[in-house]
């Protein structure tokens, strides 16, 4: 008897890790509001896109659910070995989801395409202080930099610098890449159906672990109403950007719950004030009356933000004096937000000519942010009723950013959210306002000279005095008008462990079926 139950003893001790790392089960559902223009994760900085990516792809580090900075590919923090050089030791047995082993090589190759593809690549302007990247051993690589780069570790945990298997893309397109994604991620694609569903299934063989849900789906609903009445029955599992008018529905719903968060994304109208070609350079002023810094005043003090956030948000939103919501590096607590002032406004006007009113055009996107199209619809009533008689166009996002933001064609105003994991001005000046740029229509030397040294400076509280500077220099010349800092809400199916975070990141790994299934 005592043999026996040793040998049952020792069954049982052999099958508990069996229980403890189930196989993946189960699907869910995810609805952002728009599909991803590309899975390419060079190739964009879209939330979408991100999002997806991240399920297929790693980085070298990454934030964990508390937001703090994580190493993921790599072994530990990086350690810098020079004024701008930094040491990166990497993790050793991990795959690509097509076998190929990830190394030094791996890592040198996608940071390099990034360094090299400065105006082309649509992510690579975040890495653009990358020179060259030295392989000292297969699991230890030197990033050497073109100048020091405080934000180094930060930017690190962008998705667009996702780590890509050499062998499988040497000498391929992003075309390529978008239609063969190949990561060391928790998930790995299955299918794109174009504005229908992307499928991903679960890695076995992930080193942080198999993911406990098998498969992943991400289903484009770009309208509001829509995606709300499909999580109410039970057709998707988490819904984003819940417009505030329907949040109590989900709260009382007895199947769901609201989780929300304070983003890290502004939503704001951008200017142009320069014409860019097909490298992102200036051609010369703006053929538009926002090529006067006197216009893009009057149009920040026509617009009454404050009534927008309560109308139209439900008092879901921050006012903002910059784009560098509270939680950032850069902000200034000293800076408070512009108030609607219409007899300033016209007075603007006047002074810059355009005393008997002014026509624009703005364009949105429809589906994106919480609300997206009609913010811009009370904006543009809001303008009009100010003498600055705006027509108001939508487009679904990809189109938008397609045939109108990425081209510079998207003038004379256009909306847009922006928010950037680092929390840190170095990601929100830089990309959208220091030319030549993808999203950038305005050009001022100064600027540009003060951005370049804030992004060198090491020392913290110097680079802070320095973004201050920065900000009063913003304001006064406003290249765009901050309306609020969102605030996120997500609707979710009681069967799902998760919490909203305030990086908008939708990541399945982090996910789990209550009942297991």
């Amino acid at each position: 008897m005592t043999a026996w139950r040793i040998i049952m003893a020792l069954a049982v001790a052999l099958l508990l890790p069996l229980a403890a790392f189930a196989a993946p089960a189960g699907k869910v559902i995810l609805s952002q509001g728009v599909d991803p223009t590309t899975l390419d994760m060079a190739n964009q900085s879209e939330t979408p896109a991100s999002n997806v990516g991240r399920h297929i792809f790693d980085t070298l580090f990454d934030r964990d659910p508390n937001l703090k900075v994580v190493p993921a590919l790599a072994t530990e923090m990086p350690k810098l070995v020079g004024t701008s050089t930094w040491e990166v030791k990497l993790r050793k047995g991990v795959k690509f989801h097509n076998g190929e082993d990830f190394t030094a090589e791996s890592a040198k190759f996608s940071l390099e395409r990034l360094a090299g593809g400065q105006g082309k690549l649509r992510g690579a302007s975040f890495f653009a202080p990358i020179d060259r990247v030295e392989i000292v051993d297969p699991y230890t690589i030197k990033v050497h930099t073109k100048k020091p780069w405080p934000t180094f570790t930060v930017v690190m945990t962008f998705v667009q610098g996702a780590m890509y298997p050499p062998t499988a893309y040497k000498d391929k397109d992003t075309t390529f890449i978008t239609r063969n994604p190949i990561g060391t991620g928790p998930y790995k694609f299955v299918r794109w159906q174009k504005d229908e569903e992307i499928v991903l299934d679960a890695n076995d063989n992930y080193f942080r672990g198999a993911p406990k849900i098998k498969t992943i789906v991400f289903r484009p609903i770009p309208d509001d109403a829509v995606r709300v009445a499909a999580l109410q029955n039970g057709e998707i599992d988490v819904a984003v950007n819940i417009p505030p008018h329907l949040a109590t529905i989900i709260d009382k719903h007895p199947k769901l719950f609201l989780s929300t968060a304070p983003s890290i994304r502004t939503i704001q109208l951008m200017f142009y004030s320069h014409q860019m070609d097909a490298q992102h350079k200036p051609t010369g002023p703006y053929n538009g009356p926002t090529a006067d810094k006197r216009v893009r005043q009057a149009i920040a003090y026509a617009v009454d933000a404050d009534e927008i956030i309560k109308s139209v948000l439900d008092g879901k939103g921050v006012r903002v004096a910059t784009m560098l919501p509270s939680m950032h590096f850069g902000y200034d607590p000293k800076l408070q937000p512009i108030k609607q002032d219409l007899a300033k406004a016209k007075k603007l006007l006047a002074e810059a000519g355009f005393g008997g009113g002014v026509e624009i055009t703005l364009h949105t996107p429809r589906g994106r942010y919480v609300r997206d199209a009609e913010v811009a619809e009370a904006v543009a009533g809001q303008l009009t009723k100010a003498g600055i008689k705006t027509t108001l166009r939508t487009y679904d996002f990809v189109t938008y950013l397609n045939t109108m933001v990425y081209v510079h064609r998207a003038g004379p105003v256009w909306l847009i959210g922006w928010g950037t994991p680092t929390m840190d001005a170095e990601t929100i000046y830089p990309p959208l306002f220091k030319s030549p740029g993808i999203f950038v229509n305005w050009h001022h030397e100064e600027f540009n000279r003060m951005v370049d040294e804030a992004q060198s400076i090491m020392d913290e509280k110097k680079r802070l005095e320095q973004y201050h500077r920065i900000n009063r220099l913003w304001i006064e010349e406003m290249p765009a008008v901050p309306l609020y800092q969102q605030i996120d809400l997500y609707g979710v199916n009681k069967r799902l462990n998760w919490k909203a975070r305030s990086d908008e990141v939708l990541q399945g790994f982090n996910m789990s079926l209550r009942d297991g299934k």
